[in-house]
This record gives structure tokens, C-alpha cells and sequence, in this order.
């Protein structure tokens, strides 16, 4: 920002010389405005939020993952089925629990060519034959800002489980609409993992090499869940 704004000060300064007729002496230049503080968003509002049993929307959430293929792309593809719960008392977010689970046969690619979703669901991949769920369950929840937290968890994918870092931030939230009298809030979350750590080393690059699909996998996650109902009547509409 500080960058771009010097630029247009600069900018200014040249235009102004250059516009200048013969023998006319450009303005005396005066100190550039200093730019304004830039201040973070504040924390949204929980004051009236319920604490209680939250379980995740799945007509708003997503779950995607990305992975580098040859060095030139980050292949992006989605699961379509999965479910979320989660324990929270908004006044202490740090007590917060969540567990999830992924139906891998819910797997969407963009236009696979044919065979390659079966592939990839093989025992050389996912191995959802053998364990058709993948698993979520949340270790530790620590506050790395207003509206922001890291969710220690472990993952258990093809019989392994291994540690993985959910990096979230808490989009809002309301306790209750007419149209919707029950608690719902927003997040949203993303982590990276490495696939070899949960056996599937297949097509790795070599050291020094791109060939191949690279071992980082980057998860991407939007939600919103709903939570306890309201207390007493809905308000009417306004």
C-alpha cells in the first residue's frame, strides 16, 4: 500500500513538470499527505451467540484440495459429501472441539479423462475401497487473533493418522433470524498436509525435478454451521 501510494505521489509530481508551458516554472512541491493508519478489522460480534452443539450446513460449505502437477498448475478438485460437529462457546473459543469425517467416493474432478476418478480412488491413491472414509478430529484450538485461530487436529486417511494444522478464521455469526431461528456462523479454514505421509507417495518428482505431482497437498474449506435455536419466539420480519 505504502508503495503504491508513493508511486502516485511521484506520478503526480512528473505530470504536473511535464504539463508546464515554455517558461513556466512548475508549482513549488509540498510535502505529500501522510498516508492513513491502517487498522485491523475488528473481531466480530459473539455477545449473542449461543454456546452448544454446532453441525456444519452442507449447502454452504465446500471442501476443495489443490496439488502442483508438473510445476505449471495446481490441480483443484473437491469432495461433494461430507459432515462437520462442533462444540463451541464463542466467549471461549480455545474450549472449541470439531470432528469431521469425508465420504471419499464423493470425489469431483474437472472433466477426468476416463478411468481417472476410479484411479485415484485405487489403492494406490485414496484406497476408499479398504477405508472409504477419511477422518477429522480436533486436538487443540489456539487464538492467533481477533477473529482468527489454528485447529490442531489429526487426520486419518487409509489407516494412517498424522497431525495436521487447520489455519481458520471466524467470518460472523447471528443467534437466530425469522427465516432461520437457529444460530448459524461462518469460517473459513485452510492447512496444507503432505500425501506421502499417509502412504500415497506415487508420482512424487524427483529431487531437483518437477516431473510428477508434487507431495504438498493444500486443503481449502468454507462453512457455516448451525447451532442451538433461538430462545423464545422468532422476531417477526421487519
Amino acid at each position: 500500500m505504502k508503495f503504491i501510494q508513493s508511486a502516485a505521489v511521484i506520478a503526480i509530481g512528473l505530470l504536473s513538470v511535464n504539463g508546464c508551458t515554455p517558461g513556466e516554472q512548475a508549482p513549488a512541491a509540498t510535502a505529500p499527505v501522510a498516508a492513513p493508519t491502517e487498522t485491523a478489522a475488528p473481531a466480530p460480534d459473539v455477545s449473542k451467540l449461543p454456546a452448544g452443539a454446532y453441525r456444519i450446513d452442507p449447502s454452504h460449505a465446500s471442501l476443495t484440495f489443490k496439488v502442483n502437477h508438473l510445476g505449471f498448475a495446481l490441480y483443484t478438485a473437491q469432495f461433494l459429501t461430507f459432515t462437520a460437529d462442533l462444540q463451541l462457546d464463542p466467549a471461549n473459543p480455545e474450549t472449541a472441539t470439531v470432528t469431521a469425517e469425508v465420504d471419499l467416493a464423493s470425489l469431483l474432478l474437472p472433466t477426468p479423462p476416463a478411468g481417472f476418478k476410479e484411479e485415484l480412488l485405487g489403492d494406490n491413491w485414496l484406497g476408499a475401497a479398504t477405508t472409504p472414509k477419511m477422518q477429522f478430529v480436533s486436538t487443540g484450538v489456539t487464538r492467533t487473533g481477533p477473529s482468527t485461530a489454528d485447529i490442531a487436529g489429526n487426520l486419518t486417511m487409509k489407516g494412517v493418522t498424522q497431525p495436521v494444522t487447520l489455519h481458520a478464521i471466524f467470518n460472523g455469526g447471528y443467534e437466530g433470524h425469522p427465516q432461520d431461528p437457529n444460530a448459524r456462523i461462518g469460517f473459513s479454514a485452510h492447512g496444507t498436509l503432505k500425501r506421502s505421509a499417509f502412504g500415497v507417495s506415487l508420482g512424487i518428482p524427483a529431487p531437483g525435478s518437477t516431473m510428477g505431482v508434487f507431495d504438498d497437498v493444500q486443503i481449502e474449506i468454507e462453512a457455516e454451521f448451525t447451532g442451538p435455536a433461538m430462545a423464545g419466539p422468532a422476531p417477526p420480519p421487519a
